[in-house]
């Protein structure tokens, strides 16, 4: 009994210095702020003014006549500074939004790609499974385009996603330029992938990477003769309604070409060299852009160890061999008055 009640009084003395230890460092801790996130109103304690700034950097809420801090430690209930919609105040949660999808992103979707034979034999769908889910997909998008206008815009960004070939960012411009040209009446008695051809030509063209005009047909299922004047026609329409003119040189479509022929990086900038020798001069006035490219593209692979033939670059350039021969004419003849 004497050995139990000595062990327990040894047990009450512990405790009670270990209590008394952390006393001691509760005393010596700071003091934790509270965190206010109400707005300040009233009048200053200190000058009576009624004027308040609020330091969103700081926190703090500060009378602007004497300085006086009313609130400090302020939480900013804002979007935190990780935001990648570009927008002003987003909310915490959720993708950004994307101007390639009608409502913007604002609600969930069934993906196409989810619902290919492939995709499914990975998720172990039956066959009945994958019907029954492209059913409630077709019923989805219906739900969400209720009147033509909203139908039309969805077809639309589905084209641009689908067919253009642009990356993301040039993707949001082109989405962007149709939907200026929505708002214009520009689509009103025009086909859907007409306008967003153009709209995918215009967008990649202002960015520096433009694509010839019978790869955006081609792309968009515009073959026939017609289909192409179309195009044509609507890209000048929408150039000048949006105000976005441009005059494609032939230096913008060097990268293009050297990446579709495979060609060493070095070429790449002989191929520069080469065009800021001979580009100054007026003769080049009228000539295609793209076949131009593909003339000092050609001579700068001859003059390495990486030879393309006639026909692998116009095959790219979108030109025939009689012309890019007439080109390499004009270009010998350059460079030979250079020389001289």
């Amino acid at each position: 009994m004497k050995s139990r009640r000595q062990s327990q009084g040894k047990s009450s003395s512990l405790d009670e210095k270990s209590n008394s230890r952390k006393k001691e460092l509760d005393s010596n801790k700071r003091p934790s702020r509270s965190r206010g996130t109400e707005i300040v109103t009233g009048k200053c304690k200190i000058c009576g003014s009624n004027s308040w700034d609020t330091d969103s950097v700081r926190g703090e809420t500060i009378c602007a006549e004497c300085g006086y801090v009313a609130a400090e430690n302020m939480i900013d209930p804002g979007a935190e500074w990780t935001n990648h919609s570009g927008g002003e105040d987003r909310s915490r949660v959720g993708a950004p939004t994307s101007l390639t999808i009608s409502d913007k992103g604002l609600s969930t979707e069934i993906s196409r790609i989810d619902l290919t034979s492939g995709a499914a034999a990975r998720h172990g769908m039956t066959g009945k499974n994958l019907r029954d889910w492209r059913r409630r997909q077709r019923v989805d998008q219906r739900s969400k385009t209720r009147d033509s206008r909203s139908r039309n815009l969805t077809t639309a960004m589905q084209f641009i996603r689908d067919r253009g070939g642009l990356p993301k960012q040039i993707e949001q411009e082109a989405a962007n330029l149709y939907r200026h040209s929505m708002k214009e009446g520009i689509v009103t008695g025009r086909s859907i992938r007409g306008v967003t051809a153009a709209c995918v030509y215009i967008a990649a063209r202002q960015a520096g990477i433009p694509r010839r005009i019978d790869v955006i047909a081609e792309a968009f299922d515009m073959v026939t003769e017609v289909e192409r004047k179309e195009l044509k026609r609507t890209i000048r329409l929408v150039a000048r309604k949006m105000n976005t003119h441009h005059i494609t040189g032939p230096e913008e479509y060097f990268e293009k070409f050297h990446s579709d022929l495979q060609l060493p990086p070095k070429v790449l900038g002989d191929t520069r060299d080469l065009w800021d020798e001979v580009g100054e001069n007026l003769i080049w006035q009228g000539k295609k852009p793209s076949g131009i490219a593909g003339c000092i593209l050609y001579k700068a692979s001859q003059n390495s160890n990486s030879p393309r033939t006639q026909s692998e670059v116009c095959k790219v350039s979108g030109i025939s061999e009689v012309t890019l021969r007439g080109l390499l004419k004009i270009l010998n003849q350059i460079l030979d008055e250079k020389s001289r």
